[in-house]
């Protein structure tokens, strides 16, 4: 069966977004897509007010998640719904997380994964400083994985990418396919993004599906675009630079299994980075 990365080049304008997500969800669809991967900050790219945006949304005065379930039903699509900023569940007046959701075709969230590694770097001198974590939340649950028609699905976002102890977590959980909705800076899209998502995919043998923003955003933001899914031997079935697009690929299953067991990584390893946690006791 095949799956579809979106790449868009999204504003703050919820509804302009909404309408351009659903016109390439619906060419996806009409390809033959089962499952499809919007970007990072699909609905609003540059918000100013992501708590009131994130508390409508959770209390069901939003527009956002009424549409995502409509568009799964009338397209009878799986969508994993990029990022959008939502409280955690039952907090409305919680700080919102960096939340990727998976609905099924009949529109059911079936797994929720809130961003784990918040995005807090200085870039370059003319690209300035991010730090994310003044807008969102920290993620606390880290491994998400379930099961879809084009296979087993593990869940990040964007920045997890430079973490591969997530991915290789993901794999051992029985992730056959990975998302990661993005929105790349173009200074270290330029100088990363494929690196990083070629690695990822050889690392874990698993289908990677990077959906990406690419274009200019509201107060200059530049992101480098470029979405792609790549194979689990690392090779890039498809690309897109800039602009709007639906990608879409088929995945061999056979060919993942036999990649699997003549190089079974898995099986080799000696060595694995434990959680350290830290705190202070009574």
């Amino acid at each position: 069966m095949s799956f579809a990365v979106i790449q868009m080049n999204s504003s703050a304008e919820v509804s302009n977004n909404l309408a351009s997500a659903g016109r390439l969800l619906k060419q996806a669809a009409e390809q033959g897509a089962k499952l499809a991967v919007l970007p990072e900050n699909f609905a609003a790219m540059g918000c100013k007010n992501l708590l009131a945006l994130g508390r409508a949304e959770l209390l069901g005065s939003g527009t956002i998640l009424a549409w995502l379930r409509q568009t799964a039903r009338e397209l009878g699509l799986w969508i994993v719904a990029g990022t959008l900023p939502l409280p955690p569940d039952g907090q409305p007046e919680g700080k919102p997380r960096a939340c990727s959701l998976l609905l099924d075709d009949e529109g059911r969230t079936v797994a929720r994964y809130d961003k784990l590694h918040l995005f807090d770097v200085d870039v370059s001198d003319t690209q300035g400083q991010y730090r994310e974590s003044d807008n969102y939340a920290h993620g606390e649950i880290p491994l998400v994985v379930a099961d879809t028609p084009v296979g087993r699905l593990g869940m990040t976002v964007c920045y997890d990418l430079r973490f591969p102890e997530l991915y290789t977590a993901l794999r051992l959980a029985g992730a056959e396919l990975i998302s990661s909705p993005s929105a790349f800076t173009e200074v270290t899209g330029a100088a990363h993004w494929q690196t990083l998502i070629r690695a990822r995919a050889i690392e874990t043998q698993c289908y990677i599906l990077a959906a990406a923003q690419g274009g200019e955003h509201p107060g200059g933001r530049q992101t480098h675009g470029h979405s792609s899914i790549v194979d689990p031997w690392g090779r890039l079935l498809c690309e897109q630079a800039r602009g709007e697009a639906a990608l879409l690929a088929r995945r061999d299953a056979d060919e993942q299994t036999a990649i699997r067991r003549r190089m079974p990584v898995l099986n080799h390893r000696r060595f694995s980075v434990p959680r350290l946690v830290t705190g202070t006791t009574e």
